[in-house]
């Protein structure tokens, strides 16, 4: 019998979805690929794919699983199976790089970004920034790696001190610090390329934005706030009624890079121009946020899959049915 699959490295993560597979009887199975090896004789089974593989795996002593889960993502399209975050996906997901290129050929506009390797380049890149700068990782997640700076003496202290902490894939981003005039940003959710819903996040108390329940708050550095206001509102906030054009093209964006479930965060400045700084491939969601809303991601993600799922039977069915009548 035909299943979805989970593919990922957090079990943490996974769990709302859990509850959503077995409040609408949907059968699954989850993969975890933190290692493990993989047989290319053997045929991919019959099922949908869902990768939720993660750039912040590393953080968790799963450095390779981006890697593997890269391999079965190959292996499972050879087969012609149903993936949802594909291959294309998983690349866009581990690195900022690459997600700024894509973005920028869908008129969506990102911050002033370098990428550099090695330390003296790093601070090359910096003197190219006008006024105060971010440092980042190119495969982070989160917002883990972020650091603030407003002058390059600074930035030469840190990155010659044993504080530096280098991206695990080796490239360092220097990007534009946009000053908002207010600490948040906006995270746009997508399931099955239709937008699900907008939340604003409170970026106050730092910049590890990760909504789920399991994440903690572990960043001092904030690249949009400075100053924690004395009674912060929730720190995830559903947006009601949101609506902008840059629903449209990232809709574009995703339909066009294999990506059918996704977080895209994004902060406006001081003079209303937006900025998009982060895909997220192996989105989680807020249950405060959700409750006081009504709306749940999980479940519409459950839902999508399920739909794949009879979709797919229905398909191999009429085919069956084809061959016997022939």
């Amino acid at each position: 019998m035909s299943k979805i699959y989970v593919i990922h490295e957090n079990s943490a993560w996974v769990e709302p979805l859990q509850a959503a597979f077995r409040e609408l009887e949907l059968p699954y199975e989850e993969w975890f690929l933190d290692e493990g090896k993989l047989d290319l004789s053997v045929p991919a089974p019959e099922g949908v794919f869902y990768n939720r593989m993660s750039a912040s795996s590393h953080t968790r002593d799963h450095r390779f699983a981006p890697e593997y889960t890269a391999a079965v993502l190959s292996w499972l399209e050879a087969h012609g199976r149903r993936v949802v975050n594909n291959s294309r996906a998983l690349q866009l997901e581990i690195s900022k790089v690459a997600q700024y290129v894509a973005l920028q050929n869908y008129g969506v506009k990102t911050p002033h970004t370098i990428a550099a390797v090695g330390k003296q380049h790093i601070i090359e890149a910096a003197r190219q920034m006008t006024g105060s700068f971010i440092t980042k990782h190119n495969r982070a997640g989160k917002g883990l790696g972020v650091k603030l700076f407003h002058n390059i003496d600074a930035l030469q202290d840190y990155v010659n001190s044993v504080q530096f902490d280098p991206s695990v894939d080796g490239i360092t981003l220097i990007q534009q610090y946009i000053r908002a005039p207010q600490p948040f940003i906006t995270r746009v959710e997508f399931v099955g390329g239709k937008f699900l819903y907008a939340v604003r996040v409170d970026t106050s108390l730092g910049f590890e934005l990760c909504p789920a329940d399991v994440c903690q708050i572990g960043d001092a550095f904030c690249p949009v706030g400075e100053t924690a206001p004395e009674a912060p509102a929730p720190r995830f906030q559903i947006i009601e009624g949101f609506d902008n054009p840059i629903i449209q093209r990232y809709q574009r964006f995703i339909a066009e890079n294999g990506i059918e479930i996704a977080g895209i965060e994004f902060i406006v400045d001081e003079v209303g121009e937006i900025y998009t700084y982060d895909v997220n491939t192996n989105t989680n969601y807020n249950s405060d946020a959700e409750t006081a809303a009504g709306l749940y991601g999980m479940r519409a993600i459950a839902r999508y899959l399920g739909q794949q799922l009879h979709d797919l039977n229905a398909r191999r069915a009429s085919v069956h049915t084809s061959a016997a009548i022939a």
